[in-house]
């Protein structure tokens, strides 16, 4: 009796706790236990400025556009769904925002824990009628309010593709939208052509307000601008959201139009016809190109080194010291990277306006002098135009600056080499976040260039705690990744003890050996410039010989 006693509760407790998993899968109530009221999501609850399409001339308009913002879990109940899309208005296109309320949601998504949900949701979803889904917007906004936002951009993007691919097969005509809030490396996030229908970004929206990784916008319209410029890469309408009241929304629909207003001269180069491609790399088995910066001459004399690094300013081609540091490095018989450094004039003509005055024709004769220069070898020159500009710094004048206005010099700039065919035109950014920003076209570049230095701050004094050079590598390769272009690696360094170099190097040559897009490496044999590093010693990025010897012997047999 005594036992008979102890499995009856035991049996009512498993009769309960079915009853419970039940009720919690198939009741009209999502996972957390909340009805339809709190399947809506407050924080995606944008009203629509405007709509932007670029095969329109860059018009802007105003469409009439429901929005639904839902929050999804894996088991969220049909009723619960079905009531929040209850009130679908009839005359309107909608918009249905769906965020993922779940930890590891990309893992999740991928994983196909949320299958079930989105078909659910996608079948209540009406056929006479034009739908947006737009799903987990501002990802590439470096907070964590959200946990798809921090995120590797290659698992957000597979996330995303599957999404579209579950909606789409179960409502064929469903428009897919990817949202992001246009905040620099937005490219990092796109997920490409073939699944997006629309692009949407946002104003005023939480994450962006609580990011402080980038300087804010001097005022609305410039940031709309620069939004919108960030797109350019996306041959697809644009919508713009934005959180607040009304006479907010109304000011920004003025501001949409001027910031779209100003693009439009440029439109030209900024909207040019991008197809993301595998780019041209070394043949295989081949070598990259090897160089060195090395003012010292203690590596150039190697036969393994083909190409020499000069950096080049505006009072050097006047005073004829480019000249003459340039018929060295060909007598030497190497090809030559010259990066172009628009400032410190000698004849004083306002440094910190030189993108301006480079478009204004101010620096044309030296500009004439250094191609003229240029010309008078047929080895391969490798010309590079104010170099790490996407950096938001002040430590060279074109940083910091408009990115049309950039486009404008780098463009205006190389068309001083036009015709000379030894010229190689290398557009080189830092390979920072928001690199993209400032791509000037595809006519106007042959190589993308990047920096890899082991140093990711300069804080950090102790050489081992440097990133390896595949970190950084992968990094900065994806965010230029929409270029398709070849990949010359410009400058690059590691310091430390010299074994410390060595291990560093030779892992860097087992990444390069599988990246044949890379055709040129060029390392840096010096110290950085000590006035831009404060109380502490500037880096020595410097190595031996012997040193340069193992990294070329490492690169041989890993080919």
């Amino acid at each position: 009796m005594k036992a008979k006693g102890v499995l009856l509760p035991a049996a009512g407790l498993v009769l309960i706790g079915a009853f419970v998993f039940y009720w919690m899968r198939f009741s009209p109530f999502s996972k957390s236990g909340k009805y339809s009221s709190d399947v809506l999501n407050a924080a995606f609850a944008e009203q629509p400025v405007g709509y932007i399409n670029r095969t329109d001339s860059l018009g802007v308009t105003t469409p009439e556009l429901q929005h639904i913002s839902i929050q999804l879990y894996p088991n969220t109940a049909d009723t619960a769904l079905a009531a929040a899309l209850k009130d679908l208005a009839a005359d309107k296109d909608l918009l249905l925002t769906v965020v993922a309320g779940q930890k590891a949601a990309l893992r999740m998504v991928r994983d196909g824990d949320f299958d079930d949900a989105l078909r659910s949701l996608c079948s209540l979803l009406p056929d006479k009628k034009r739908i947006y889904l737009r799903w987990d917007p501002d990802m590439e906004v470096p907070v964590q309010r959200h946990s798809w936002q921090y995120q590797s951009p290659a698992d957000y993007i597979k996330a995303f593709r599957h999404v579209s691919e579950i909606c789409r097969n179960v409502k064929p005509g469903l428009l897919v939208m990817w949202s992001p809030a246009g905040y620099p490396g937005t490219e990092e996030y796109w997920p490409g052509d073939d699944v997006i229908d629309a692009v949407g970004i946002s104003v005023n929206g939480e994450s962006e307000l609580s990011a402080t990784a980038f300087p804010p916008d001097p005022d609305r319209r410039t940031a709309l601008r620069r939004k919108l410029i960030r797109t350019r890469f996306m041959s697809k309408p644009v919508w713009v959201f934005a959180s607040g009241d009304d006479s907010l929304v109304n000011a920004l629909r003025v501001d949409l139009r001027e910031a779209v207003k100003g693009i439009k001269p440029d439109s030209g180069f900024l909207f040019q016809k991008y197809v993301t491609k595998e780019p041209a790399g070394r043949p295989a088995n081949a070598m990259p190109l090897l160089g060195v910066y090395d003012p010292r001459l203690a590596l150039t004399g190697s036969k393994d080194v083909h190409v020499e690094h000069l950096f080049v300013d505006l009072g050097n081609i006047q005073t004829g010291a480019f000249a003459r540091d340039f018929e060295a490095v060909i007598g030497r018989g190497h090809e030559v990277i010259v990066s172009v450094e628009p400032w410190r004039d000698g004849k004083v003509r306002k440094d910190p306006s030189v993108l301006k005055n480079t478009i204004s024709g101010v620096y044309d004769e030296e500009f004439k002098s250094l191609f003229n220069t240029i010309s008078k070898t047929n080895r391969p020159v490798y010309v590079r135009f104010a170099h790490e500009m996407e950096i938001p710094i002040h430590r060279y004048a074109w940083q910091s600056q408009d990115p049309a206005l950039y486009i404008r010099a780098f463009r205006y700039f190389m068309e001083f080499g036009k015709g000379i065919k030894n010229v190689k035109k290398v557009w080189g950014p830092a390979g920072d976040r928001g690199s993209m920003e400032w791509y000037p076209g595809n006519d106007v570049v042959d190589l993308v260039s990047i920096a890899i230095y082991g140093l990711p701050d300069k804080n950090i004094t102790d050489p081992t705690k440097q990133e390896p050079f595949e970190a950084i590598f992968n990094r900065k390769v994806w965010r230029v990744r929409l270029a398709s272009k070849p990949i010359f690696i410009t400058e690059f360094g590691v310091k430390g003890p010299e074994d410390f170099q060595s291990e560093w190097l030779e892992k860097a040559a087992a990444v390069l050996a599988d990246h044949k897009e890379v055709v040129g490496v060029c390392y840096f044999n010096l110290a950085d410039n000590p006035k831009v590093w404060g109380d502490i010693p500037a880096p020595d990025w410097g190595i031996s010989l012997s040193t340069f010897n193992r990294f070329v012997e490492a690169l041989d047999s890993n080919r």
